[in-house]
């Protein structure tokens, strides 16, 4: 090889090396800064991780909660239904009571009433 080609291959050789050397540093000092931004976020997660943690707790506490006062309710509804139904048991009870109320009463006052006929056809006679 002459020796100009060995010395453009050596400028080449010591070009590459320099650009490999600023990539190199350049890549050590983004691992620098990942490193700390990752210490960072760290040193954030923590803490937020916890109150992630406690609201999850507290989640669930209102979630028993909250079942509790569904089965509360339920019971009482069922409840509610039992009395509407007794309630429409007696209200149907009263009402029939009522009709033979009615019947009873219409059948006196016709018994009355022929019985004041029969009389005062009496009275003529």
């Amino acid at each position: 090889m002459s020796p100009l080609a060995q010395a453009v291959v050596l400028i080449c050789v010591v070009a590459l090396t320099a650009a490999l050397v600023g990539v190199l540093v350049a890549l050590r000092r983004t691992v620098q800064r990942a490193e700390a931004v990752l210490a960072v976020v760290e040193r954030e997660i923590r803490p937020m991780a916890a109150q992630l943690e406690a609201l999850a707790e507290e989640l669930r506490g209102l979630s028993r909660q909250a079942t509790r006062e569904l089965e509360r309710v339920s019971t009482v509804v069922r409840r509610v239904e039992d009395v509407s139904i007794a309630v429409v048991r007696i209200a149907g009870a009263v009402s029939a009571a009522t009709r033979l109320g009615r019947v009873v009463g219409a059948a006196m006052g016709l018994r009355r009433g022929l019985d004041a006929f029969a009389s005062r056809l009496r009275r003529r006679d």
